[in-house]
């Protein structure tokens, strides 16, 4: 069982990327399905084929499916809305505004990602190829399920009790609609649907990201922070699809300082993105739409190579002994140290890089062990445990603001 997910900068050509990879698995006999998680769903055209909210056969082997955000928001959170048009009927908005804002943003996301799961548990497919959103949906995609665990963990039960001591005297003195068990309910399936969808897509035997660039500078730039924040949160980036190059049979002299870009970006994907394997398509003479086109394009992108196999190894999250100490080690390929800040609360380590944060829950072996240092070099941020247990906890404030300022110390 495979998951290949493919994102990158609008336009970049993941969709036909997505598409041909799909059906290079299924010609070569697995069962495959492509999901589109892109709210623009241009799937259907790539393969010149109506495809809908159900999986559609393509060809042998292959199926399609453009996920319908409206419709699994209509299957599964009715009791929620419901609530919420009752608080906005009683705020005074209007009808219509207030049908719009009792859709949460994000809601496609979170769907997406249910199907993704139940596809990958169904036992139906090989392979399940997705065509994600642009890079920075995509992103907020994947860092859901650790937002979504966090929250029900934590905030959720308290919620719940507040809501049950304070309902009745709001809805006494206010008349405020509030919420009954049928919502906290309802939040709590919907929570379920997602329940091990961050083990699947951390799995890194199972599921695979794939970036696709351009040879263009500020697509290059975009790419290399794509993959510093989706190794921030435990996903595997395992090749780097180059498309769009510039064929060498172009001889035109009007064509000469686009080649020259084209190989500078192309050195620089090869160089910083090592020692990922970089796949390249140049660009076609046609548009690439239809099963022949796709297969033809397949075929150039992947050669000898099984587009299904994993085809580079290596964990982002990993445990290390050094002696007396345990070091934690999280890949951040391309962050710099100006952007990193490091913090400890409790069982968790604070991790942010730019605007994206992560909480690691630590193993039990560091829970109860201070950090000693950390320090980010060759693109992995190291972070040291004491040799022994702490005898007496420090407050969380303080082993935070020691490993932030340690954090900046190395690079």
């Amino acid at each position: 069982m495979r998951v290949l997910l493919f994102t990158g900068k609008g336009g970049v050509g993941k969709t036909t990327t997505a598409a041909a990879t799909a059906l290079r698995c299924a010609e070569a006999g697995l069962r495959t399905i492509v999901l589109s998680t892109d709210p623009a769903h241009s799937l259907g055209d790539a393969f010149a084929a109506e495809l809908g909210d159900r999986p559609t056969e393509l060809v042998t082997n292959l199926w399609g499916q453009q996920l319908d955000a409206q419709l699994r928001m209509e299957d599964h959170w009715d009791e929620i809305r419901s609530w919420l048009l009752e608080v906005f009927e009683w705020a005074g908005v209007a009808a219509i505004e207030a049908e719009e804002l009792a859709v949460v943003p994000g809601l496609d996301e979170i769907f997406a990602l249910a199907d993704i799961k139940d596809c990958a548990d169904s036992g139906q497919w090989d392979v399940v190829v997705v065509d994600c959103a642009p890079t920075a949906e995509t992103l907020r995609l994947l860092s859901l399920p650790e937002i979504m665990r966090w929250y029900m963990d934590r905030v959720f039960p308290m919620s719940r009790k507040v809501n049950k001591v304070v309902s009745p005297i709001l809805g006494r003195l206010a008349g405020l609609p509030v919420p009954g068990d049928e919502v906290f309910g309802s939040a709590s399936r919907f929570y379920d649907r997602l329940d091990g969808v961050r083990e699947l897509l951390t799995d890194t035997e199972l599921t695979s990201v794939r970036l696709v660039v351009n040879p263009e500078r500020l697509v290059v730039a975009e790419a290399r922070r794509t993959h510093t924040y989706l190794s921030l949160f435990g996903y595997r980036v395992d090749a780097v699809v180059a498309n769009r190059l510039l064929p060498e049979e172009i001889k035109d002299p009007w064509f000469d300082r686009w080649k020259a870009l084209h190989a500078e970006h192309l050195q620089s994907i090869e160089e910083g993105f090592a020692p990922l394997p970089i796949l390249k398509a140049q660009m076609a003479p046609d548009e690439l739409v239809g099963i022949d086109a796709l297969r033809g394009f397949a075929e150039r992108l992947y050669g000898t190579t099984s587009p299904a196999d994993v085809l580079h190894s290596g964990e982002p999250l990993s445990i290390h002994k050094r002696g007396a100490t345990t070091e934690l080690h999280v890949e951040l390929p391309f962050a710099e140290r100006d952007d990193l800040e490091i913090g400890r609360r409790d069982e968790e380590l604070l991790v942010r890089v730019g605007p994206y944060r992560r909480a690691i829950m630590l193993p039990d072996s560091l829970r109860r062990r201070n950090v000693s240092a950390a320090s980010l070099r060759d693109g992995v941020l190291r972070v040291s445990f004491a040799g022994e247990p702490a005898a007496t906890s420090e407050s969380p404030d303080s082993d935070a603001k020691g490993a932030k300022a340690r954090s900046g110390a190395k690079r």
